[in-house]
């Protein structure tokens, strides 16, 4: 293993088109970028205080990522060029240099690229799924459930996006049409907090209020696991060589077999 130091606070992290990985620096407001040999660089977004958090390869050969802080929604390209979209309708451009938080304050966390061609992101504190094309227009669809609280998001075998609901104790699915189903989780108190597609056909998610990972099908069938220690508050998860790879934030990683 090796260890590389970057900013304060990386939140997320994705493989971009150019080889390289790129990721959102929370802490000092920036979006990072590290080649496979190390090599790390950062690139400054126009609103101050942004608070990058999710990021996600785009269909246009850019990284979008969301400003949680901000209520924005990023691209960056390949050379670092970077422009900023409201999250939600709302917002205007801020003025350079300027802090600027949304009034609405929706918080858009996780991103996803979806099987239409847009960017899908979750709405934290709006308590919406979120849709932005590539020239920057976005929607917003409401979850039936008040205070849902989404977080993670990913597209899931069927052609729609699969999304967790941490305050409500579901999982969400939501078509390219906007028809959103939500599925109750055995433990309402587990917080689903991250979703990733498995080798299995599956989606996976960590359960980080219970010490867990959970798996649901696409006809929304639900089994729970249990990881060796409850109190090991698993955030971060994906697939990886036929598993599942988890990321404790006691300070461990897990692996998890995925049942034949």
């Amino acid at each position: 293993m090796t260890v590389h130091s970057v900013g304060a606070k990386p939140m997320m992290i994705a493989q971009g088109p150019d080889g390289a990985l790129w990721f959102t620096e929370y802490g000092t407001h920036r979006i990072g970028r590290i080649t496979v040999d190390g090599a790390v660089s950062s690139f400054v977004p126009p609103t101050a205080g942004g608070g990058p958090y999710g990021i996600a390869a785009g269909p246009d050969g850019a990284m979008w990522f969301t400003l949680s802080a901000a209520d924005r929604i990023g691209r960056i390209t390949m050379d670092g060029d970077i422009t900023e979209y409201p999250a939600s309708g709302v917002t205007e451009p801020p003025a350079p240099g300027a802090t600027q938080h949304s009034p609405c304050g929706t918080f858009p966390s996780a991103m996803a690229a979806g099987p239409d061609g847009a960017m899908w992101f979750t709405l934290n504190q709006g308590n919406a799924i979120g849709r932005i094309t590539m020239d920057g227009l976005t929607t917003a669809h409401p979850l039936p459930t008040e205070a849902a609280a989404p977080v993670g998001i990913a597209q899931g075998p069927d052609g729609a996006l699969w999304f967790t609901e941490i305050g409500a104790g579901q999982i969400g699915r939501i078509t390219v049409d906007g028809t959103v189903t939500e599925y109750l989780l055995p433990d309402r108190q587990a917080r689903p907090h991250a979703v990733t597609g498995g080798p299995d056909g599956a989606l996976w998610f960590t359960e980080w209020g219970r010490g867990g990972v959970g798996r649901i099908t696409t006809d929304g069938r639900i089994t729970a696991y249990d990881l060796p220690r409850a109190d090991c508050e698993p955030h971060g998860i994906a697939a990886y060589d036929g598993a599942l790879w988890c990321a404790l934030e006691t300070g461990s990683l897990a692996r998890i077999e995925v049942p034949r």
